[in-house]
C-alpha cells in the first residue's frame, strides 16, 4: 500500500479512511450491477428457451431444407446465409494474350459450416462478424450453415443424422452446378460427423476442414490432457446409458457442458465471473452474448449418445477403420478423396492437438501411402489459443480462417502429400501470406510424448462393453420402470447449470427489485480512483484465488491420471480384458497393387494435356515450400494455354491426380515417356519452357530443380 511518508499519522489515517470508503462504495456498486448482470443472464436464458433456442448467429439466414420432413426425420436443417460481410477484392480475371480478352473465372465454391452438437446449440461459429462465416462471405463464397434444434426426434440415430447431412450437401451441389463441390467445415464434434460424410460420399465434398475436431480419442500428453481419462474412471459407456434412462430416453446436454466446465475450475468458479465484476463497462455485453450460447443446453437421445461414446470416445473405432454407421459397412477415413485441412491448437484442453492430428499416421502407413491414395492433408497448429477460440476468436478468423478459406483453390491443386500451413508476414496489420511446407509423420509425433499409454485405453474399451452389457441386463429395466417424463423433466430443471441461471432471473420474486436498484446505482456510479490501493489488493486476492483453484485442478488431474494408470495398467485386469496385439504394419493391398500396376500401363496414355500436367506435377512434387505465387503461376499457365484452358476444372483435377499417381509409381519411366505423350517438337519445347517458368517463380533454380529440368529435357527428347 502506497502511503506518503511526508504526512503525519493523522493525515495518513484520514487518507486511508477516504480510500476505504471510496473502495467500499465502488465494490458495493459493482456488486449490485454484477447481480443485475446475472439477472439479465437468467432472463436471457428463459427468453432463449421460450423462443425455441434459435442459433446465436449474427447473420440473417433463409431456410433451404428442414430434415424434420425427411423420410427418417432428424432435428437438423440447412440454411443459407443471406446477408453479406466485408468483401475482400478478388484477383483479376486471367488475360488471354493470344485472343486479347479476359477469361472469366468460375463461380466461387459454396462453403458449408457445421457447429458442434455437444451440449450446446448451433451458431457460435458465426456469432461475430469476424468469424468463419464472415471470412467466407468476404472471399465471395456462398455460405450455408447446418443447424439443429433442441430436442431430437424419437428414434433418430447417428446414421439418420449423417444421411440428412449428405442430403443437405446434395442440395448445395444442385444449387451451384457450375461451381466446384462445396467445402465442408466441421467445428469440434461436428468434425468427425463431417469426416463420416466425406468418407461415405466423397463425390459431394470438395474440401474438408476439421477445426479442433477429435478423431484420435485416446491420444494426449501425460500430465497435460486429463479429460481423456474420465470415461475410464466411471467405467465406460454405461454411465451415459444410465443418465439417458433417467432422462426417459433423452440425454441432457448440460451434462456434457458440466464436463467442460470442470476441466478448468478456476475459470468456471472464479475468473469468468470476476472478470465481469472487475470490468463491468467493457465485459457486460460480451459476457451476456457468450452465456446465451453457453447456457443453451441441447439434447441427444439414447441411441445417439450411446453410439458416440461407445464407438468414438471409448472405442476409438474411427481411426482404426472399425466404425460401422450402417450395419456391415465399415467406414475408412482413407475413403475421403477431397483435400483435408486440420486446424489444432497446443492451448486446447478439450481437443488436444494430438487428438486432432494422430489419426493421420494411424490411418496411413506413411507419407508415401498418403501420396499413393492421391490425398492432400494440410495441418496448422496454433501455439496457445483455447478450444473455443479455434472457431470463435476474431483474431483467429482474420488470420488462420482467412488463409484457409482464401487458399481452398490452391490446396486442391497441391501435389498429394502431408503439409503444414505456415503463415508468414506482419500478422498484426493483416499483411501476411501462407506457404505449404512438406512434413513427415515425425513432425506430427513431435507434438506427442509417445503412444505407449494408449494401450490402457483399449482395456477401458473392453471393460466398458462388459459394464454396459451388465447395466442393460440387470439395472436398466428397473431404472426405466421408475422413470417418467415428469421425473426426467424435474431432474433436468434441477441441474446446477440451469438452477444458477433461472434463480437469478425475474421469475424469482426476490430478484425483481434488483433491476431498479441497479438502475439507481448505475446513475450514481463512482469508480475508485486510479491511485486507490484497494483495487490492486482486490486483483491480488483474485490472482490468489485463481492460483489456489489451479493448484486444486493440477492435484485432481494428477491423482485421476495415477488412479487410471493404476487400474488399467494392472496385470490382473488385463488378464480379464486383454488389450489387442500390436497391429502389423500396413502393406499395399491387392486392390492397391493392381491399381499401381494400372498406373504403369498408363505411362504413355493421355496426349498433350496429360504430358503438360505431368510436367507440372513433376515440378510440384519436388518437396519445396509451396507459396501462393507458385500456384498463381501454374494457374495462369493452365488458364491461358490453348489446350489446358479447354479442360473443365473437374477434368483437369482428374488428369492431375492420374499423372501424380503415375509419377509416384515410377518417376523415371513417367518422365521418360513425355516424348511419346507430346509428339510435336514445338509442343515439347513449350513444355520445357513451362517447366523452366515454374521453377523460376522464386527467381533462381535450386539443385533439385536443376536435376528435374534436365530429366524433363531428356524425357522430351530435346
Amino acid at each position: 500500500m502506497d502511503v506518503k511518508t511526508d504526512q503525519n499519522p493523522s493525515a495518513q489515517w484520514t487518507d486511508l479512511q477516504k480510500q476505504i470508503a471510496e473502495y467500499g462504495v465502488d465494490a458495493f456498486q459493482r456488486s449490485v450491477i454484477f447481480t443485475d448482470i446475472l439477472r439479465k443472464r437468467g432472463n436471457n436464458y428463459i427468453s432463449h428457451i421460450r423462443s425455441g433456442q434459435p442459433p446465436v448467429l449474427t447473420y440473417n439466414y433463409e431456410m433451404i431444407l428442414n430434415a424434420k420432413h425427411f423420410e427418417r426425420p432428424v432435428n437438423y436443417a440447412l440454411v443459407r446465409i443471406s446477408d453479406r460481410g466485408r468483401r475482400i477484392e478478388p484477383a483479376p480475371d486471367a488475360f488471354d494474350h493470344r485472343r486479347k480478352k479476359e477469361t472469366p473465372r468460375r463461380p466461387k465454391r459454396p462453403i458449408v459450416i457445421v457447429d458442434p452438437r455437444a451440449g450446446h446449440g448451433p451458431g457460435i461459429g458465426g456469432s461475430k462478424r469476424d468469424s468463419e462465416i464472415g471470412m467466407a462471405l468476404a472471399h465471395g463464397h456462398p455460405v450455408y450453415f447446418i443447424l439443429f434444434y433442441t430436442d431430437p426426434f424419437p428414434g433418430q440415430t447417428m446414421a439418420d443424422v449423417i444421411t440428412a447431412m449428405e442430403k443437405f450437401l446434395e442440395k448445395v451441389v444442385e444449387l451451384h452446378p457450375d461451381a466446384d463441390a462445396p467445402a465442408l467445415m466441421g467445428n469440434c464434434q461436428a468434425g468427425w460427423a463431417a469426416a463420416l460424410v466425406s468418407a461415405e460420399r466423397p463425390d459431394i465434398v470438395g474440401c474438408l476442414v476439421l477445426n479442433g475436431a477429435p478423431l484420435s480419442y485416446w491420444s494426449g500428453v501425460a500430465g497435460v490432457n486429463p479429460m481423456r481419462y474420465r470415461g475410464g474412471l466411471i467405467g465406460g459407456v454405461w454411465a451415459n446409458s444410465f443418465l439417458s434412462d433417467l432422462g426417459n430416453g433423452v440425454f441432457d446436454g448440460a451434462n456434457l457442458v458440466a464436463n467442460f466446465e470442470l476441466l478448468n475450475p478456476a475459470n468456471t468458479f472464479w475468473t469468468k465471473q470476476y472478470n465481469v465484476y472487475a470490468n463491468l463497462d467493457k465485459e457486460e455485453e460480451r459476457y451476456l452474448s457468450f452465456e446465451k450460447w453457453w447456457g443453451g443446453f441441447f439434447m441427444l437421445n439414447t441411441d445417439e449418445i450411446h453410439y458416440i461414446v461407445r464407438n468414438l470416445f471409448v472405442g476409438n473405432k474411427l481411426e482404426k477403420g472399425q466404425l460401422e454407421l450402417r450395419e456391415g459397412r465399415k467406414i475408412s477415413l482413407k475413403s475421403i478423396e477431397s483435400p483435408i485441412v486440420v486446424f489444432a491448437s497446443l492451448g486446447d484442453n478439450i481437443t488436444p492437438a494430438q487428438q486432432a492430428l494422430n489419426w493421420i499416421p494411424r490411418v496411413y502407413s506413411s507419407v508415401e501411402d498418403i501420396k499413393r491414395h492421391g490425398q492432400v492433408i494440410v495441418y496448422i497448429v496454433h501455439k496457445d489459443i483455447g478450444h473455443l477460440g479455434i472457431f470463435v476468436a476474431g483474431s483467429v478468423a482474420k488470420k488462420e480462417h482467412k488463409e484457409i478459406i482464401g487458399n481452398f483453390d490452391m490446396i486442391e491443386f497441391l501435389s498429394p502429400g502431408l503439409y503444414e500451413m505456415v503463415i508468414e508476414g506482419d500478422v498484426q496489420n493483416e499483411n501476411f501470406t501462407s506457404a505449404f511446407e512438406p512434413r513427415t509423420f515425425a513432425d506430427i509425433a513431435s507434438y506427442d510424448d509417445g503412444t505407449e499409454d494408449e494401450t490402457d485405453f483399449s482395456v477401458v474399451a473392453n471393460l466398458s462393453e462388459a459394464n454396459d452389457n451388465a447395466y442393460q441386463l440387470l439395472a436398466r429395466p428397473w431404472v426405466k420402470l421408475w422413470t417418467t417424463e415428469l421425473s426426467a423433466e424435474i431432474l433436468r430443471w434441477l441441474h446446477p447449470l440451469r438452477t444458477q441461471r433461472y434463480l437469478f432471473a425475474d421469475i424469482n420474486p426476490l430478484m425483481r427489485p434488483v433491476k431498479n436498484i441497479a438502475s439507481i446505482v448505475r446513475s450514481h456510479r463512482k469508480p475508485a480512483s486510479p491511485d486507490n490501493p484497494f483495487p490492486a489488493l482486490e486483483r491480488d486476492v483474485s490472482a490468489y484465488m485463481e492460483g489456489a483453484l489451479d493448484i486444486y485442478r493440477d492435484w485432481r488431474d494428477r491423482n485421476q491420471e495415477n488412479l487410471f494408470q493404476l487400474i488399467y495398467g494392472s496385470d490382473w485386469l488385463r488378464r480379464f480384458f486383454p488389450p489387442p496385439e500390436p497391429a502389423a504394419s500396413a502393406e499395399m493391398s491387392d486392390a492397391e497393387r493392381a491399381d499401381y500396376d494400372r498406373r504403369l500401363l498408363a505411362m504413355e496414355e493421355g496426349g498433350l494435356a496429360a504430358g503438360l500436367i505431368r510436367v507440372y506435377m513433376a515440378i510440384a512434387k519436388l518437396g519445396q515450400q509451396v507459396k501462393r505465387k507458385h500456384f498463381e503461376t501454374g494457374e495462369e499457365i493452365a488458364r491461358t494455354h490453348r489446350v489446358l484452358k479447354k479442360l473443365r476444372p473437374a477434368e483437369f483435377k482428374k488428369i492431375m491426380h492420374e499423372q501424380t499417381a503415375i509419377l509416384q509409381a515410377d518417376e523415371d519411366k513417367a518422365i521418360g515417356a513425355l516424348a511419346v505423350l507430346i509428339k510435336d517438337k514445338g509442343d515439347r519445347e513449350e513444355a520445357l519452357s513451362i517447366a523452366r517458368r515454374l521453377c523460376l517463380v522464386d527467381g533462381v533454380y535450386n539443385d533439385a530443380e536443376k536435376v528435374m529440368l534436365e530429366k524433363i529435357r531428356k524425357g522430351l527428347g530435346l
